[in-house]
């Protein structure tokens, strides 16, 4: 199937048993045995599968080209889930800039769980290489990156990490796989915040890891099991629903998200923009190998340099909404620092290049001159 098709259709059967088109809300936590250890159909308990659920995991798996789908309850319960395949002594590199949420859990939770992280800027791969010992075993990417839109060359990142046959994960919350397939690409497992895009309606908390390999993901799904982060049946429906109309909605936001970023270009009292899609963007280059749009999110900073300026634009807002998240058909406006990335420590989040008056617009799928006239307007 064609990605557009296979949003719809790619790994869903119709209901078995009453012929329904949508997959049915299996709201329930166990099944019935005929015989002990004889469960009626393939379910026992709904921690370890559920019918809705598994519909999502499949047609996660089939818009990513994954052997297995797994949905979590939040795109951090499926990091963690990831990160219990390590343990002491163990190294992983890391991206330089991540979600604020990704970085507390790196750096916080297993900060005495004896694994080490290291950060680097991908795109320096000598570097990268250069910290690649006996003890690494996992490398971790964000493309585009949260929230300064950096991007990582999946395609060369890959033949080092195969060289030294380490586990490769990209987080595609950004990208989504309407834009770019890292597994296509040479990585291993990719990472999703579902709550994001895929969902996108700003409805659920969801998260997801899909896997190349199968045995890989039968060995993911075990600890998915064992730890019991699993996401419900209500949920998995909304993303489930939410999938299938992902072609439509990003490739307005793509449109929505370089009309807004090219305003911000031109407008006198913005310093500088965040956007892949600009030639300007020093990694646009990586944009156009990787990807087939450049997404609808955009971040900037202002002239004045001023962390006050950052507020005042953020409050005067009437159609963007200013709250945390992003990827949702509405318009969102975001403050890094005082908000999603307020975990990071501050000279870490100056060290990368979240400033204080940083804004990240999360750009929807309303009239662009509506959201182009509110930004104006908030300027003014």
């Amino acid at each position: 199937m064609k990605f557009n098709t296979k949003v719809i259709h790619g790994g869903q059967h119709h209901d078995k048993v009453t012929g329904a088109v949508m997959t049915p809300v299996f709201q329930t936590s166990t099944y019935a045995q005929t015989s002990p250890g004889q469960p009626v159909g393939d379910y026992e308990y709904s921690r370890a599968a559920n019918p809705t659920r598994q519909a999502l995991e499949d047609a996660l798996a089939a818009i990513e080209n994954g052997a297995r789908g797994l949905a979590f309850a939040s795109g951090l319960a499926a990091t963690d889930c990831l990160l219990r395949m390590f343990k002491a002594g163990d190294e992983i590199i890391a991206m330089d800039d991540l979600y604020g949420g990704t970085y507390r859990l790196f750096t916080r939770l297993y900060k005495d769980s004896g694994i080490k992280f290291h950060f680097v800027d991908m795109n320096d791969l000598d570097k990268f290489q250069s910290l690649i010992n006996e003890n690494t075993k996992l490398v971790w990417v964000e493309t585009p990156t949260n929230p300064l839109m950096k991007l990582a060359d999946i395609q060369e990142i890959a033949k080092i990490t195969k060289k030294h046959n380490l586990l490769f994960s990209v987080d595609n919350t950004f990208a989504t796989p309407y834009l770019q397939k890292p597994l296509n690409l040479g990585a291993d497992i990719v990472m999703h915040s579902a709550t994001k895009y895929l969902g996108g309606h700003s409805d659920v908390i969801a998260g997801a890891l899909i896997i190349k390999d199968k045995a890989l993901g039968e060995e993911l799904h075990f600890k998915q099991f064992a730890t019991g982060g699993t996401l419900g049946p209500m949920d998995s429906y909304l993303v489930l629903r939410g999938i299938k109309t992902l072609h439509l909605r990003v490739q307005r936001h793509c449109e929505n998200g370089m009309k807004v970023a090219e305003f911000l270009s031109n407008h006198p009292d913005v310093e500088r923009v965040y956007y892949p899609g600009l030639p300007d963007h020093p990694h646009h280059d990586i944009a156009k190998k990787q990807m087939s749009g450049f997404g609808g999110m955009v971040s900037f900073t202002f002239k004045s340099g001023k962390k006050a300026d950052s507020i005042s634009f953020l409050e005067k807002l009437k159609v963007f909404t200013l709250a945390e998240s992003l990827g949702g058909v509405e318009s969102l406006a975001n403050h890094p620092a005082l908000m999603t990335h307020a975990s990071i420590p501050e000279d870490k989040r100056l060290e990368v290049g979240i400033t204080d008056d940083l804004v990240r617009l999360s750009v929807g799928v309303e009239d662009i001159t509506d959201l182009l006239a509110d930004i104006e307007q908030a300027f003014r």
